[in-house]
């Protein structure tokens, strides 16, 4: 292999890049650029980060084994069980004992994680912090990318991690098929006057979807997946308001609501990159794939392009790490898995977001036949919690 500043440069240093970068560390000689440093992880008991994930037990297994996961367990919290109820009656209800697991996912937040990640990968990999990449290219041998300073980076391969909106996917001209879903994901933290019970509840509603997460101690993190207009009401409520308002529609299973933090929102969207591959080029994350977040399984396909990467970079005969036939490899590897995840929460968004009288009977009675059909059940959560 030609000599070159890197054997692999990640652009975007989030959750799925860091941890990616953190994977190849003993290998390869890795870089990762990233234009701002990670957020800074909170000790506080009433500060919490918005964005809180739901992550699955083999990609926690996969961060653990690498020393990425050193976030205290006060900051952690466990899905035991999940609730589903659908809109007219359907219930479909998981637990972590059908897969003789100690836990459905885990419950962290994106800070915690991210500055978790950074710490580990001090002294491993290099950093680049505080610049932007500006122009790429990418030959045979090489891809080059052109920082604002002025540097200029050259590597057997380079890696998009940097998000829906990836500049790196951009730059190699790979076009991204994105379908607007129309609603916005509102997102907020609160403390229960009840136990949560280490229980994920969701409902499918006719003003959206929304989805209580358990957090450590008597807290939830929401995601209320709904139209522009609610959106907007949801955000400008004051605090009481909200928590009373979220509490209401959740019917008050875990008593009163108190807001810790103020709610947000992001917009959704189903997304797909026409190839995660192309000459000295992988993408990885929400670069190459977005989904709804009803399954919560974003950023675990996320690390899931992660893991297989490194696992197809590991072998001691790689001596190319951007070579065609790996990559080729790597798309193969993951068209399955990521196909059914977005089909699966797509098809779910749109059978309960049609108004169909006809329609809600059917998809009540399907969501309730899957919950007594044993084989089909753990199918999905085999496919959802591995």
């Amino acid at each position: 292999m030609k000599t070159h500043d890197y054997d692999i440069l990640i652009v975007g240093g989030g959750l799925v890049g860091a941890s990616l970068a953190l994977a190849l560390a003993s290998r390869w000689r890795v870089a990762l650029l990233e234009r701002s440093a990670p957020p800074q992880a909170s000790s506080e008991p009433d500060v919490w980060d918005s964005r809180i994930y739901a992550v699955s037990p083999g990609n926690r297994a996969f961060l653990e084994s690498m020393g990425g996961w050193r976030v205290p367990a006060t900051r952690v919290g466990n899905i035991r069980e999940m609730d589903v109820r659908g809109d007219d009656g359907g219930l479909i209800c998981f637990d972590a004992l059908d897969m003789a697991a100690e836990r459905l996912a885990a419950t962290v937040e994106n800070s915690a994680l991210q500055a978790s990640l950074w710490q580990a990968l001090e002294g491993r990999v290099t950093l680049i912090a505080g610049s932007k990449a500006v122009a790429a290219s990418f030959d045979a041998d090489r891809a080059s990318i052109e920082l604002d300073d002025g540097r200029k980076i050259t590597t057997a391969l380079a890696v998009a991690a940097d998000g829906a909106q990836s500049w790196l996917r951009q730059a190699a001209g790979i076009d991204f098929e994105r379908r607007p879903y129309g609603q916005l994901g509102v997102v907020a933290n609160f403390r229960c006057e009840r136990s949560h019970g280490d229980i994920a509840r969701q409902w499918f509603r006719n003003d959206g979807i929304l989805a209580w997460l358990p957090l450590p101690g008597n807290r939830i993190s929401i995601v209320w997946s709904t139209d522009e207009q609610k959106s907007a009401e949801l955000r400008a409520l004051d605090g009481e308001a909200l928590a009373d308002r979220v509490a209401a529609a959740g019917g008050r299973q875990l008593g009163a609501l108190q807001t810790i933090t103020p709610a947000a929102a992001f917009p959704l969207a189903l997304g797909k990159a026409a190839t995660v591959t192309a000459q000295r080029l992988a993408l990885v994350g929400d670069a190459a794939h977005t989904v709804h977040p009803l399954a919560g399984q974003g950023v675990n396909l996320g690390f899931g392009d992660a893991r297989c990467l490194a696992e197809m970079l590991a072998p001691a005969h790689v001596d190319d790490p951007g070579a065609a036939h790996l990559l080729a490899r790597y798309a193969r590897a993951r068209a399955e898995e990521v196909w059914t995840m977005q089909t699966l929460c797509d098809g779910l968004q749109r059978l309960f977001g049609s108004r169909d009288p006809v329609l809600a009977g059917l998809r009540n009675f399907g969501l309730s036949m899957t919950n007594r059909a044993g084989p089909l059940k753990r199918v999905l959560m085999r496919r959802a919690f591995q």
